[in-house]
């Protein structure tokens, strides 16, 4: 099916390119988004009087993306999320949740703006990037974690990993210094114990003398 481009669509083709693509695509993608119209006579003709209009437009849409951009571009969000001690989430976080965590922040994002490469399903840091305009992107990061502190942890470079070694060898430690509460308690009941025999030799020894 042949289709008129309203705007730049990518890996497809800039304003104004007539291009063939799967019916299912132009039906359920393409013409209710307003991206392209059919491709007939009457169409490109339409297009060819409203050209310069919807080049104004796009210009005008572009530099408020723009003007988005330079403020979203890098922002870090945190998102808290249930895991495993491994990092694994119990889900997964989503465009929506994405949207979501922009948006807490004073930032306008729709999920449908947020591209996912893949699902995530791990603890840590994730780049994420978010379509403003079809010539425009920004990139910003999720910091998912369990506990905003954790979250904090995350951001300052330390991995999912690097923090359960730290839990571990401070647990590791608590114990060790318990085990040692524990013998230095014992020894003192010992010499509680010892000193009142040591006591009573003497006493027999001074009574044998005397």
């Amino acid at each position: 099916m042949q289709v008129i481009l309203l705007q730049r669509v990518a890996k497809l083709g800039q304003m104004g390119d007539v291009v063939d693509v799967k019916p299912g695509f132009a039906r359920n993608f393409l013409l209710p988004q307003g991206k392209a119209l059919s491709a007939s006579k009457a169409n490109i003709e339409a297009f060819e009087g409203r050209k310069a209009q919807l080049e104004a437009q796009n210009l005008e849409t572009k530099a408020e993306a723009e003007a988005m951009s330079a403020k979203l571009d890098g922002q870090q969000f945190i998102v808290i999320r249930s895991a495993s001690d491994a990092g694994a989430l119990y889900g997964s976080v989503t465009t929506r949740d994405a949207a979501e965590a922009a948006t807490a922040e004073g930032f306008t994002v729709d999920r449908k703006q947020v591209v996912l490469s893949a699902p995530i399903k791990e603890l840590g840091l994730h780049d994420v990037s978010v379509v403003l305009h079809p010539e425009v992107e920004a990139t910003i990061q999720l910091n998912v974690a369990r506990s905003v502190e954790e979250a904090e942890l995350q951001a300052s470079g330390k991995s999912i990993q690097e923090l359960a070694a730290e839990e571990e060898a401070a647990a590791d430690f608590e114990i060790a210094e318990l085990f040692d509460d524990i013998g230095a308690a014992a020894s003192e009941d010992d010499d509680l114990v010892s000193t009142p025999e040591g006591e009573e030799a003497g006493d027999q020894d001074d009574t044998a003398s005397a």
